[in-house]
């Protein structure tokens, strides 16, 4: 008994001794410098934003500066080319990304799945329009493919006796979407094969021998192995989809009429070719506002994924 008091008042003393303190990080005090900056360089801009959001400020009214509260706001979403924009906004986004995910997930199938001579060619083929800048893409499919008189297209129409046909001035949303899929296709060719060659083939060797034909691999071991990064490309690829800007400008400069303006240039032509700064700011804020709200979610639904999945 008395060995075991003097064995528990010794224990005593630690037991009750505080804490020691943290440790100084030096991590925390080597990214402070970088973090604060970045900081600088998010809000001094947001916050110009907010403000000339806020007053009525047009560059051809020598300009004179006045309060408008949330006038710039209504004036921008009661616009008559605000739910075309924003109509075609979501038209760009949705075709773009089915596209990428289905030929992405196809492609990269049937590259892992077959093997030829010359597949590390095609492979770096299929990446490299990713490389390209959009306005270069986009002067390119103008001048070289979509052109009417001196394209490929037009040069095909032509060797099979039909009339060319001028895409960008008939089909300038379609012409938009097939420009910007060709840009952001390697991008989902490149995450998905790269998760495609991390598939366990013990489980499709497995299945084969269950007697399990190529199809039904693909759609019960390949397509949900492939979950994540299909999530993670949906995601990437709409934050960067709701700001098309160069492809637009470059080939059919938002026409004919209002048929392929989206909000991205839309909020270009309040601020630069009428001047508004105070109606293209707060149409900045709402697109920030649009663009934030679809982060959100996708991130949401990126976290459940990730959970679920094993």
């Amino acid at each position: 008994m008395a060995t075991s008091t003097l064995h528990d008042a010794a224990l005593a003393p630690k037991a009750i001794a505080p804490q020691k303190k943290a440790r100084f990080k030096p991590g925390l005090f080597l990214v402070t410098p970088s973090v604060a900056l970045l900081l600088l360089w998010m809000i001094v801009p947001l916050g110009m934003t907010i403000y000339f959001s806020l007053i009525r400020y047009n560059l051809l009214d020598g300009g004179e500066k006045t309060f408008a509260g949330l006038g710039n706001f209504s004036f921008f979403m009661t616009d008559p080319s605000f739910l075309p924009a924003a109509g075609n906004t979501l038209l760009l986004v949705v075709s773009v990304l089915a596209i990428s995910v289905i030929l992405g997930v196809l492609i990269s199938a049937l590259l892992e799945a077959t093997d030829f001579l010359g597949r590390g060619i095609v492979r770096v083929m299929l990446i490299s329009p990713f490389f390209i800048m959009p306005t270069v893409s986009a002067l390119v499919w103008k001048n070289l493919i979509f052109h009417p008189v001196s394209g490929i297209l037009a040069w095909v129409w032509k060797l099979f006796g039909a009339q060319p046909v001028d895409w960008l001035g008939q089909y300038p949303m379609m012409s938009i979407i097939i420009i910007v899929s060709w840009q952001w296709l390697p991008f989902a060719i490149l995450l998905l094969m790269t998760a495609m060659q991390s598939l366990d083939q013990d489980q499709k060797e497995a299945a084969r021998l269950d007697g399990a034909g190529p199809v039904a691999i693909f759609w019960h071991l390949t397509l949900p192995h492939l979950a994540r990064p299909i999530a993670v490309v949906v995601m990437i690829e709409m934050i960067f989809l709701l700001s098309v800007f160069a492809e637009i400008f470059t080939t059919t400069g938002g026409g004919p009429g209002n048929s392929s303006t989206n909000l991205a240039y839309l909020i270009y032509t309040q601020a630069l070719l009428q001047f508004d700064v105070g109606t293209a700011s707060a149409g900045g804020l709402i697109a920030v506002v649009i663009a934030n709200i679809a982060a959100i979610v996708l991130i949401r639904m990126i976290g459940k994924n990730l959970t679920d999945q094993p």
